[in-house]
């Protein structure tokens, strides 16, 4: 083994530090100006009117439910193929996740199985953007239209990927960003949701800070209604604002190792990629393949210090959710061929190409 490639790995500009020590320095380190700051910088960069940062995407998520009034007795449409964490959001805003099956090509939910699943208890649909690839919007927020949905991107894959001239996350009545290790832009921990409605805008503040719709004091604050303690700190923010120092070259690095692979990779036996369409600006959070022989590709390529990752279980096959293979034809045949393949910005053109050959290899064995 000459060289590890790895899947993903954070990276740290510098700036960071400055700001976290103006925020030491600074001695307040809750929920604040900084935070604020960071808030404003990606409303601005992604389109929106308001953006809320909470502790982490899956925060964001059952906030949004919370605040557009989703709860006990609504069920909640969500994609059988995304993180666990987007039916767990549903599930502790009191409601119920309904799983749909997902379209073979593009693994995001299928706008067929969610008009299936609508019924008198529908209240919102979640459709999630896998690998930073567009759902199906157009269909999906027409049929939320008719039938009085509400539409809650999950857009934690997707920071900053456009479809339409918008970005991703801004054409639901709620969008929502993860800041989580493994993404682009890092906080730790860390959430965001974007929002264009100014009541719901104000819900959402009360919301992540125990009722309250402006910072209080802690002491004979006025809260006027139930809310809870999602905030982020100063000091995530500063880190997330260091990380935005760099956003445009990893944005361009993530489109430029996709093209790569897809160029090497094009035409392959028993190899397809679900691709993105960069030229109307997709942006790939990380590059996903579907191989036959995929459990025998990822032993091989690990052989060779090469880390990849597998797609997650269908949620219907997770102990908490689990229902018959046969209600998800699409899943269950796909998914355990899904692995995504080493997209982390920091790697180099070499390490691609030393990908493709091994997997070439591999192919050819």
């Amino acid at each position: 083994m000459e060289k590890y490639i790895p899947w993903w790995a954070p990276k740290i500009t510098g700036q960071e530090y400055v700001l976290i020590k103006d925020v030491l320095d600074s001695n307040y380190l809750n929920d604040g100006d900084i935070t604020t700051r960071f808030e404003k910088e990606v409303a601005r960069l992604i389109g929106a009117k308001y953006a809320v940062a909470v502790t982490s995407g899956t925060a964001a998520l059952f906030l949004a439910l919370a605040g557009l009034g989703v709860g006990p007795e609504d069920e909640v449409i969500v994609p059988d193929v995304t993180f666990i964490a987007t039916a767990n959001a549903v599930m502790l805003a009191g409601a119920k996740p309904i799983l749909v099956d997902i379209d073979p090509v593009t693994l995001n939910l299928d706008p067929e199985a969610m008009l299936k699943a609508i019924n008198p208890r529908t209240k919102a649909v979640i459709p999630v953007h896998v690998s930073g690839r567009s759902a199906n919007l157009p269909v999906i927020m027409d049929i939320a239209r008719e039938h009085g949905l509400f539409v809650i991107e999950d857009a934690a894959e997707a920071f900053m990927s456009a479809a339409k001239g918008k970005c991703l996350g801004t054409f639901g009545h709620a969008g929502c960003l993860s800041f989580s290790p493994n993404k682009t832009i890092s906080t730790g921990q860390g959430g965001m949701i974007l929002i264009d409605d100014d009541a719901l805008h104000l819900r959402l503040r009360e919301l992540k800070d125990h009722g309250r719709p402006t910072r209080g004091t802690g002491g004979d604050d006025v809260h006027h209604s139930i809310g809870y303690n999602f905030k982020l700190t100063n000091l995530q923010a500063a880190v997330g604002l260091g990380q935005l120092s760099a956003l445009t070259s990893r944005l361009e690095r993530q489109k430029q190792i996709y093209c790569l692979y897809a160029e090497n990779l094009s035409g392959l036996r028993g190899i397809r990629l679900p691709g993105f369409r960069v030229e109307t600006g997709e942006i790939p959070q990380w590059t996903d393949v579907v191989v036959e022989c995929r459990d025998e590709m990822d032993r091989y390529l690990q052989a060779r210090g090469v880390h990849c990752r597998k797609f997650w279980f269908p949620i219907h096959n997770q102990a908490p959710y689990r229902l018959p293979d046969d209600r998800f034809p699409n899943s269950t045949r796909v998914i355990p061929h899904a692995l995504w393949l080493p997209s982390a910005f920091t790697l180099s053109d070499n390490d691609v190409l030393t990908v493709c050959q091994y997997i070439k290899d591999f192919i050819e064995l």
